[in-house]
């Protein structure tokens, strides 16, 4: 069975897509296909594997609504096991449009029932809306990224909420594979406290692998590479690496 995981915080800025981008290119192998969907209009995460996402001809957006074939739309990166479906900002329209189509919640689960992949990691835009309840409905999986600031937990709550009501009504098979604690800064007290606060809030469901605050980490998109690719030995590569087995040996 395909393994799908949402990667998902209301909260934007929490380091997200670089979340869902690392963990797609580092988690595909010739033993493990993986296919990355680009669910936030921002289309951060196409232009994370170098796909220019203005010129594009065809993106999630005609997937959702026009009911296209993912195939049809796949692009390939730089690892040949792992693919991509694109979006940009097109899809903020499917916000609206989706609206009036039947089954809206589902459309998403239906297409990705017609994929190839192991792994399938959803990059869900920084709401919950009709787009992030699509993949929550059409996930296994949900990861939570939380980033080691002030208010970290704000809103976390409410997503939660929403999980449990998905669980209950349309996907009995999600659960939360892990959170994720990001944009750590080991110097500061600030970030010690927030880790206690979320281990207090998730115990073992917090990975035990943290994100650091990297500046070749936050470089690395606007070179269109993953950090692997852009510096393998930086201290974001090297977190990103370990994270990937952790959630690797999650989903077994």
């Amino acid at each position: 069975m395909t393994q799908i995981i949402a990667v998902t915080n209301q909260k934007g800025g929490v380091g997200k897509t670089t979340t869902a981008v690392n963990l797609a290119y580092l988690l595909a192998t010739p033993k493990r296909k993986v296919l990355l969907v680009d669910l936030d209009p921002q289309g951060n995460a196409t232009s994370s594997l170098a796909i220019d996402k203005g010129r594009l001809k065809s993106t999630l957006y005609d997937v959702l609504v026009d009911g296209l074939s993912p195939a049809d739309i796949a692009h390939e990166t730089s690892n040949k096991n792992l693919q991509v479906l694109p979006s940009n900002a097109r899809l903020a329209e499917a916000e609206v449009e989706l609206v009036n189509l039947p089954d809206r919640e589902q459309r998403l689960a239906r297409a990705l029932e017609t994929v190839d992949a192991d792994v399938v990691i959803i990059d869900c835009p920084p709401a919950l809306g009709v787009l992030t309840i699509n993949a929550l409905v059409a996930a296994n999986h949900v990861l939570i990224p939380v980033q080691s600031e002030y208010f970290a937990l704000e809103g976390l709550s409410q997503l939660l909420s929403t999980v449990q009501i998905i669980r209950e009504r349309m996907n009995p098979r999600i659960d939360i594979l892990g959170v994720v604690l990001t944009m750590f800064n080991k110097r500061m007290v600030l970030s010690e406290q927030v880790q206690q606060e979320v281990e207090k809030h998730f115990g073992p469901k917090v990975f035990n692998t943290v994100i650091p605050r990297n500046v070749r980490l936050a470089e690395a998109p606007s070179f269109g590479k993953t950090i692997h690719e852009h510096d393998k030995w930086s201290k974001g590569a090297r977190a990103y690496k370990k994270l990937a087995e952790e959630v690797a040996k999650r989903l077994g």
